[in-house]
């Protein structure tokens, strides 16, 4: 079994969990979130999700086997619970022999892949900015989750009371990027056992390319080595043939390494 990969998955579910199940129960209910425990893995939902992300389902394969049955069980959550459109998403290491066999039983069809990121912990130059990088305070919790899902391109108006409570969440650490008193860039920590999760970073358009992205970056990883993080790590969407993916790009020049491509199964009502 792949120890890395065992890590770095958990903690990516970690970290999505942390994002879904902090809301306070009002939001909860408008929302109509729900979340479950399965075979080791997560299982999130939001069913009137326009962005098609936030429902998903990781972590699986390392506590018990994937197989046909704990499939048709997330699958069945999805029904119960109203879901259009779910990813499910597994490592490379975990899917068994058989698993053709349980896409075509269960209605899954390939969708985009990611890229699964790592590095032992440890320093990262800081880049040239002139944007000012620092952790966000409580106060600013909503006009940080504005930023980050504005600078992703999703809508602010539902999602903001969900995502701005995770930063109240024990491991959680939110960072902004400042241009004056203007908030233009948002990362997160997020750190589960002995990995720091980069979950999320994103820059408004209009102040791209001054740097911000590389110094969160930075600034995270030095926040993990203080924490006493073993690996840190990331995933980003896998570039087409010709295309760049600046995240991507970023990443690898301060010394994290792709560890594995990861298909998304989507399964639609």
């Amino acid at each position: 079994m792949d120890r890395i990969a065992e890590l770095i998955e958990a903690a990516e579910a970690e970290a999505v969990w942390g994002y879904e199940s902090s809301a306070p129960p009002p939001v909860a209910e408008s929302l109509r979130l729900a979340s479950r425990r399965i075979g080791g893995g997560v299982v999130l939902a939001l069913p009137d999700d326009v962005t098609n992300y936030w429902s998903k389902a990781l972590g699986f394969g390392f506590e018990a086997p994937v197989t046909l049955d704990l499939v048709e069980e997330v699958v069945e959550f999805y029904r119960t619970h109203d879901v259009r459109l779910a990813t499910l998403q597994f490592a490379p290491s975990v899917l068994p022999r058989d698993w053709d066999a349980i896409v075509a039983k269960t209605g899954l069809t390939a969708g985009g892949t990611w890229l699964k990121l790592a590095r032992l912990a440890g320093l990262v130059e800081s880049a040239d900015t002139d944007l000012r990088i620092d952790e966000v305070p409580a106060e600013q919790a909503d006009e940080w989750a504005t930023t980050l899902l504005r600078g992703f391109g999703m809508p602010t108006d539902q999602l903001v009371p969900m995502i701005s409570a995770a930063v109240d969440r024990p491991g959680f650490t939110p960072y902004g990027a400042w241009d004056g008193d203007t908030m233009v860039g948002a990362a997160t920590l997020a750190i589960h056992d002995q990995v720091a999760s980069f979950a999320g970073a994103a820059v408004l358009p209009e102040y791209r390319g001054r740097g911000a992205q590389s110094a969160l970056l930075a600034v995270r990883a030095r926040q993990a080595s203080a924490d006493g993080a073993k690996w840190l790590s990331a995933e980003t969407g896998k570039p087409s043939d010709g295309e760049q993916n600046s995240s991507l790009n970023n990443m690898l020049r301060t010394g994290f390494e792709i560890r594995y491509a990861r298909q998304n199964w989507i399964w639609r009502a």
